[in-house]
């Protein structure tokens, strides 16, 4: 997804700009960050530039600020051999804007419905006279009302800058830092389910507190390294550090009387702050062997990850609120001024060894072989019930792949790939669950159609994963034991379209099938549908910009989104309904100068957006109609 979808369609989330891949759809909205399902498997990892910024299901990311990136990308399957440990429907990587070598500066602004407002810079050049040294800073403030109805407003404050220094010829070395600082309202609540569907009220309305609040400061800092001994092979050397602190508090739903709509509540008071240090090192090499040519991946990642979870939790009796005729006010405890005590510690240290050769058998035929090892040691102390335990694993993911040219602008495709990936979580007895393992087989066809400039791509995949961890039925609020759900599958098909259909017309299309069910459980589960997973999601953007005559640089843009019926949690007791959604842009270039409004949501429909498979929390209605007012200059 390159940065001009993101600008046309003025992106300021991450689960709007992934509507332009296929088979992603929304996993959570937590404040705490959004979460994804790919192929119909939740909880994908979230990458920067390669580097871990969740570990599958373990750890949160916060919401991810879109204002520094050049383009994202979705990996479908366990594709990712350089981050391992990946969730095996897939994973979706950041890549970070990077300095330029030519004065760049550029002003814009934001300002929309709900109070939006966010100014923001964007500026890169040379800092010597010879280009050796290059920097690059982008920065911004944003401040809107939430989409539903809290008094705590959405403001964060972000900047990352980044340095690049051409050593040699043959040497670079970029240094980068990235921070921001969130405040925003703790939506835990959602909409309960009452019956087969969630209750019948306002979208806005909401089942905690107004000023329930959560808090996000994210740090990341880190180097790249790379050195190119001749044209042929080089080494690259990376590392990241990442800090990320998040606290809410919340008085939050603990269990809904279906019949009255009486909800009983509890405060709760969460902290969970983590740390994460990333090294790789890999070598890229090209060689031959008599007419067979060879591209060599080599390397080694070192991964380390420190968490602690802090909670408090108040049961005192509060007074009913009904879902229908709700009456707030009621007053946050006094223990809640001082920091929740600690409730467990996790660490997490991963070893990743990966080898890969892409080998050219012949002009037009291709195969990809690749093997990773990962041992992997996980310690966790559980304070609430007074148990520790250490396990450790290890495997190896192999991955296989074959590609047949029949014309220079058409590939056939097969391949076969495996993941693991280590559960975080542990059962009543302290224990942490064996780690997930998943495999799959895919084959398609890929295809640069109108000279190059469009490309589509049609898939058909089968994954399964083994021992998958899911809450514990029997937990109480607050406990967070989990149990081992034992096999899941997806299969389906995805196709693809993006790129230019004639000069100023761009497209992006996509469409998936996803069949994902329960097919192994110990807890009568199986054959049901994995919760969050329509079988239908269809997204179109289409993009206009007059060429010549008066009107050149004026623009409009159309586009839907359409998601399919969901099940709201594996008993699969109640329903999420479909959703048609419309948005629209009209925007006017000229010359250094760049103005649209963008529409999203255009009729204002009624939605939830994602699920965490409960039925008395965390079912999060969508934004509603929403415009966007843009402004960027450049000099």
């Amino acid at each position: 997804i390159p940065r001009e979808v993101l600008d046309d369609q003025q992106v300021i989330r991450l689960n709007d700009a992934l509507r332009n891949a296929s088979g992603v759809v929304s996993n959570s909205l937590d404040q705490r960050g959004q979460r994804f399902i790919i192929r119909g498997f939740s909880s994908s990892s979230i990458l920067r530039d390669g580097f871990r910024q969740t570990n599958g299901s373990s750890g949160n990311a916060g919401f991810q600020e879109l204002a520094n990136i050049e383009q994202i990308e979705v990996l479908k399957g366990p594709a990712a051999i350089l981050a391992g440990n990946v969730e095996p429907g897939g994973a979706i990587n950041l890549v970070t804007e990077k300095p330029l070598s030519e004065p760049f500066y550029e002003l814009g602004l934001r300002a929309g419905n709900r109070e939006l407002i966010e100014p923001s810079i964007d500026i890169s050049g040379p800092l010597t006279d010879d280009g050796q040294l290059l920097y690059r800073l982008n920065a911004l403030y944003r401040n809107e009302d939430y989409h539903r109805d809290f008094d705590v407003p959405v403001e964060r404050f972000f900047i990352a800058p980044v340095l690049s220094w051409a050593i040699s010829d043959r040497t670079d070395l970029t240094v980068e830092l990235e921070y921001s600082d969130e405040t925003r309202p703790a939506d835990f609540g959602g909409i309960p389910a009452i019956g087969d569907r969630v209750a019948d009220v306002p979208f806005d309305r909401i089942t905690g507190e107004p000023d329930d609040d959560a808090a996000n400061e994210f740090l990341r800092l880190g180097y790249q390294f790379e050195h190119r001994f001749s044209d042929s092979w080089k080494v690259r050397n990376s590392f990241r550090f990442i800090s990320f602190d998040n606290d809410f508090v919340s008085n939050v739903v603990f269990r809904t009387n279906e019949a009255t709509g009486d909800l009983f509540r509890v405060w709760v008071q969460n902290e969970q702050p983590s740390d994460s240090y990333e090294l790789q090192t890999n070598v890229v090499g090209e060689f031959a062997t008599g007419s067979i040519e060879h591209t060599l991946l080599a390397g080694v990642d070192l991964y380390r990850q420190d968490s602690e979870s802090r909670r408090r939790f108040d049961f005192n009796r509060q007074p009913l609120f009904n879902i229908f005729d709700p009456v707030y006010g009621v007053p946050r405890p006094d223990s809640f001024d001082e920091s929740p005590p600690l409730a467990s510690k996790f660490r997490t240290d991963n070893l990743g060894l990966y080898v890969q050769d892409q080998i050219e058998l012949s002009d037009n035929l291709f195969l990809l072989a690749g093997l990773r090892f990962d041992a992997v040691s996980q310690e966790t102390e559980r304070f609430d019930i007074n148990t520790d335990s250490e396990q450790n694993d290890d495997a190896f993911t192999p991955r296989v792949g074959l590609v047949y040219k029949p014309a220079d602008d058409v590939s056939l495709y097969t391949s076969y790939s495996t993941s693991f990936s280590p559960n975080s979580g542990t059962n009543r007895d302290g224990d942490i669950l064996e780690p997930e393992k998943g495999q799959q087989f895919e084959v398609g066809v890929r295809a640069e159609l109108l000279g190059d400039r469009l490309l589509a791509n049609l898939a058909l995949f089968n994954i399964t994963k083994q021992n998958v961890a899911t809450a514990d039925p029997n937990s109480l609020p607050g406990q967070n034991f989990v149990v081992a759900t034992g096999e899941q599958r997806s299969q389906g098909i995805e196709l693809d379209i993006i790129g230019e259909i004639l000069p100023g017309w761009d497209i992006v299309a996509n469409y998936a099938y996803t069949d994902a069910d329960i097919t192994e459980d110990n807890n009568g589960l199986e054959d049901n549908r994995l919760f969050g997973v329509p079988e239908h999601n269809v997204n179109l953007w289409t993009n206009y910009d007059i060429q010549e005559g008066d009107l050149a640089g004026l623009g409009f843009g159309i586009g839907v989104n359409y998601v399919g019926e969901r099940f709201g949690d594996n008993d699969n007791s109640f329903v999420l309904e479909d959703y048609f959604l419309t948005n629209a842009a009209v925007s006017y270039r000229r010359d250094n100068w760049r103005a649209a409004l963008n529409f999203r949501n255009l009729f204002d429909v009624d939605y939830i957006d994602s699920s965490e498979g409960s039925r008395d929390i965390e079912n999060r209605p969508g934004e509603g109609f929403t415009i966007v007012g843009s402004f960027s200059i450049e000099f």
